[in-house]
């Protein structure tokens, strides 16, 4: 009987070791989000107005400070305006000195000069690449009475790779900001 039950005990654990399937590994995938098309509305300030993207919220806008929150991508684009009274020099310097800010931790900061020279409408905007803060600076200005800056940021600590769909979504939403922007 000894020899049946051991024989019984081998053929058991053959049939667990050999019954097993093999183990493959998944491929390697990127995380694939989408976002909806963009469609915009009109908003109006007291010294300007703009296209915003209608999954935006205004969240805060109290005097010369508005902020435009996403809440489904978790980020904010802070906006300032500013009157011009003879500190362009002043106000530029700020404005580019806070992009540089961001180069610390960024692997770059791309700039794109913005010109509308029919709505007197010029300005910068930053790209940032990398972990930073923000991953977008701007500003915009006609030179002589306006003088309008923007942040964006999201609610996370930064990591470029996980949050770059969003960010460039967003991107596109600042690019729209500074094309449809009209003075008042």
């Amino acid at each position: 009987m000894k020899n049946k039950s051991g024989y019984f005990l081998w053929i058991w654990i053959l049939l667990f070791v050999g019954c097993q399937e093999e183990v493959i590994p998944k491929p390697k995938a990127m995380l694939r989000l989408e976002y909806p098309a963009s469609e915009y509305e009109l908003m109006e300030t007291d010294h300007f107005k703009f296209l915003k993207n209608q999954i935006s919220e205004i969240k805060e806008q109290k005097g010369n400070l508005i902020t435009l929150d996403y809440p489904t991508m978790k980020g904010s684009l802070f906006i300032t305006y500013k009157g011009v009274d003879n500190n362009i020099g002043k106000l530029l310097v700020d404005a580019q000195r806070l992009s540089i800010e961001h180069s610390s931790k960024a692997d770059g900061i791309l700039p794109h000069p913005f010109v509308n020279e029919k709505d007197k409408v010029y300005g910068m905007f930053f790209e940032v690449v990398g972990d930073a803060a923000s991953q977008a600076q701007f500003y915009v200005t006609d030179s002589t009475d306006h003088f309008v800056t923007g942040s964006l940021y999201f609610y996370t600590r930064p990591n470029y790779d996980s949050i770059y769909p969003a960010a460039t979504y967003l991107q596109n939403d600042i690019k729209k900001f500074m094309e449809s922007i009209r003075w008042k």
